[in-house]
């Protein structure tokens, strides 16, 4: 006798034992099955076995938010910035009545797609976001190396998120700002690969952690061989000793703090010479006794100085210093012409910040927003792959592909591409059409251009607040700002 009366569904399995699979949970198990709107553009990026079910632990039970599934709501969420919860449990409706229109289907709320976020575990979303990554590197061509070296990028940035008491505990707001009118503030420092623009490793830390001391958390992931490139903020002995302890070179800007005196040293050219640096007296803070003993007593390095006469660049005078000793393997134009590629990671931290909506996290826990973190990681890489599969097809240099337009043809393409799930021989034919209207629209060629930073729109003259918002009342009059004078013109 089958029961058909609601009320005895959730005994069901009581009364006669374990339930066939449905449709709903056959398609879960089907790798195939398109389970967003952006799988199937990346369902060869990440395999669905990151997410399978496990034997016990969180992920052991059969649950209406599955891992796979609420991975791809999730990641849905980042790649279009400002979607709500709210949509992700919409279009995870629309999937399940699709698949099962008679399945009671996920309740209204957000509660439960809420949770299962939470359930992600960080170490899973690492190794996704390690293998996009090293993905990205194995696709390199050799033609992409600067004299074959494979050139990384360190640089680093802040982030906000939202005022909670949780969120403040782990990365406090600044110390100048009074309680109650700042957020909290985390700081990261990311190693990015010259070649492919991949975010290869992302250290984060708080406010009071600054980023050279996170940025020495990543120098074991050089491998020998590698070139780190980075502006003067990251130039000091103890960390130029530890590059090269990992088999790795270096091209830094000189800190500010530390004289060059081009008439010492060897002379290897008009601007070029070979000199050595000796270890401190007196250990720095914050160095153990064990790591100080472990720094090497000397240093010879290679200071290169050169002009930049670009108009609208603000540097006239540029001095590197590097690891890189020999004058005619690495001639001092081509280390120049090297150190301009340092702005990309500029453009990178933009592009996960401004596109993805880095710059201003969205969630209320610590544990939340390390997994937001997380996902901007994982969706910068899968956007990075689309850009590197359509230059190697179409064959365009990398850096001539705009991000933002292959995450608008992405956000134009992925409706179709999941309604073609069940042909997968029309979907193959548009996903190349999607990689070939990413490759038709490059970046126009523009050497030397410069843009100030400046905005030309002004903010809204709203008060600023000085207390907490509890602290202020709803009667307290608008001043508004003062106009600046009109200079006689009426």
């Amino acid at each position: 006798m089958a029961l058909a009366t609601p009320f005895f569904h959730p005994f069901r399995r009581l009364l006669f034992g374990k339930t066939p699979l449905s449709g709903i949970e056959k398609s879960l198990r089907d790798p195939a099955q398109s389970l967003s709107q952006y799988q199937q553009a990346f369902a060869a990026f990440i395999p669905a076995t990151f997410f399978a079910r496990t034997a016990a632990g969180a992920h052991s039970r059969r649950r209406l938010f599955p891992a796979l599934l609420t991975f791809w709501a999730f990641l849905a969420q980042v790649l279009e910035r400002g979607s709500s919860c709210r949509r992700a449990v919409g279009r995870i409706t629309a999937w399940w009545r699709l698949e099962d229109p008679h399945a009671p289907g996920p309740a209204a709320g957000t509660g439960g797609y809420c949770l299962a976020r939470a359930r992600l575990e960080d170490a899973g979303l690492a190794r996704v976001a390690t293998h996009l990554a090293e993905r990205l590197e194995c696709n390199a061509l050799t033609a992409e190396r600067w004299r074959g070296r494979h050139v990384k990028i360190v640089d680093g940035t802040s982030a906000s998120m939202p005022d909670t008491a949780g969120n403040q505990a782990a990365w406090p707001q600044p110390k100048g700002q009074k309680p109650g009118c700042g957020f909290p503030v985390v700081r990261l420092v990311g190693l990015f690969s010259a070649p492919t623009g991949a975010l290869l490793h992302l250290a984060q830390g708080a406010l009071s952690q600054g980023e050279l001391t996170l940025a020495r958390t990543l120098w074991p992931q050089l491998a020998p061989g590698d070139l780190l490139l980075s502006d003067r903020g990251f130039c000091s002995y103890q960390d130029l000793g530890a590059i090269q302890a990992q088999g790795a070179d270096a091209v830094l800007r000189l800190h500010a703090a530390r004289r060059a005196d081009f008439r010492q040293g060897r002379r290897l050219g008009p601007n070029e010479r070979l000199v050595t640096w000796r270890k401190p007296l007196a250990r720095p803070r914050g160095c153990t006794p064990e790591e100080f003993a472990t720094w090497p007593a000397t240093l010879t390095l290679r200071l290169v100085r050169y002009r930049i006469e670009t108009p609208g660049f603000r540097t006239q005078r540029i001095i590197l210093v590097t690891t890189l000793l020999d004058p005619v393997a690495y001639p001092a134009q081509a280390l120049a012409e090297l150190y301009l590629q340092r702005w990309q990671v500029e453009l990178h931290f933009r592009e996960i910040k401004v596109l993805l909506g880095l710059d201003v996290l969205r969630c209320l826990s610590p544990e939340m927003v390390r997994k937001e973190i997380l996902l901007q990681h994982i969706a910068y890489n899968l956007v990075r792959l689309l850009l590197q599969q359509a230059a190697h097809v179409h064959h365009i240099p990398l850096r001539r592909l705009s991000f933002k337009g292959a995450l608008d043809r992405l956000k134009e393409f992925a409706g179709p591409l999941q309604a073609l799930r069940d042909r997968p021989r029309r979907a193959a034919q548009l996903l190349a059409l999607l990689l070939e209207q990413i490759a038709r629209d490059p970046l126009p060629e523009r050497p030397g251009r410069a843009e100030p930073r400046a905005r030309k729109r002004r903010p809204k003259a709203y008060v600023l607040l000085t207390h907490g918002r509890s602290q202020t009342t709803t009667r307290r009059p608008y001043r508004p700002r003062k106009k600046s004078p009109s200079h006689g013109l009426n």
